[in-house]
């Protein structure tokens, strides 16, 4: 986070809603959904991270969608974490983050059997899950892991389920992603942390999938200091505007639960 001149609205935003909130009204943002995953060995991030999202948005669930987190392999009851994610904590979606887990996210068919539950379960719920697909910079991190290509068998063995690649692979496998998308109907794509006034150089044919699609500003990680910024410079491209409305807002309205 060095050389950022937000720190304190980050640490402010960080210790209270109301200011996230207040940072949203200044910035014209609508909603936001606030994502978390478990990764504990690569960020330290347990499964703590749920009830503190879930207490976070208590009373705004109108405008913050908690986004929680599960790992299969630290996890003694997966069904029970599950419902604890959906009924208890009511999140909008589920977060899987390969590089960070150590877990590719098609594990289910070799190693880690019992990630299949956390798809299975997850469609039945209709909770989207969500995967970083893409490469992480973080020491420790495994970029084995963040092809997305191992996603194609999450399509296949769970079409009930929506998966969101995250990211759309950035930045190594955009063709990937796109691919991926066109083959799967339950597939859809995240593009945010891509500097917008590149979306159209990475991924040419935006305009015929509107529907499939969801924003994000990535904020608060480096490279993004504003949310109303990345906005803007996403509004400037040469796009209809039905399909700025379906990437910026409609999509995400229809697909998260809170």
């Amino acid at each position: 986070m060095g050389g950022r001149n937000d720190l304190d609205l980050i640490e402010r935003v960080l210790s209270s809603p109301g200011e996230l909130l207040k940072a949203m009204d200044a910035e014209g943002i609508a909603r936001a959904a606030l994502i978390n995953s478990v990764a504990p060995e690569v960020m330290g991030l347990t499964d703590l991270v749920n009830p503190w999202i879930a207490r976070y948005v208590d009373g705004h669930r109108d405008r913050l969608v908690p986004v929680g987190g599960i790992h299969p392999r630290h996890s003694k009851d997966i069904a029970g974490d599950m419902k604890r994610l959906i009924d208890v904590y009511r999140v909008g979606a589920i977060k899987l983050h390969p590089p960070h887990m150590e877990l590719a996210a098609n594990a289910y068919r070799t190693d880690c059997p019992s990630l299949a539950e956390v798809y299975r379960l997850a469609g039945e719920a209709k909770r989207p899950v969500m995967i970083h697909t893409g490469t992480s910079i973080f020491p420790g991190a495994r970029n084995v892991y963040a092809d997305p290509m191992a996603c194609d068998d999450v399509a296949v063995d769970f079409p009930e389920t929506t998966i969101v690649l995250c990211h759309a692979g950035r930045p190594l496998w955009y063709e990937t992603a796109f691919f991926l998308l066109r083959r799967h109907p339950n597939v859809m794509l995240d593009v945010s942390g891509i500097p917008p006034k590149r979306l159209l150089d990475v991924l040419p044919r935006l305009a015929e999938i509107p529907d499939r699609v969801l924003w994000g500003t990535d904020w608060p990680s480096m490279g993004v200091r504003s949310m109303s910024q990345n906005v803007e410079d996403f509004l400037s491209l040469p796009l209809p505007d039905a399909v700025r409305r379906k990437i910026l807002f409609e999509n995400a309205e229809a697909l998260f639960r809170s």
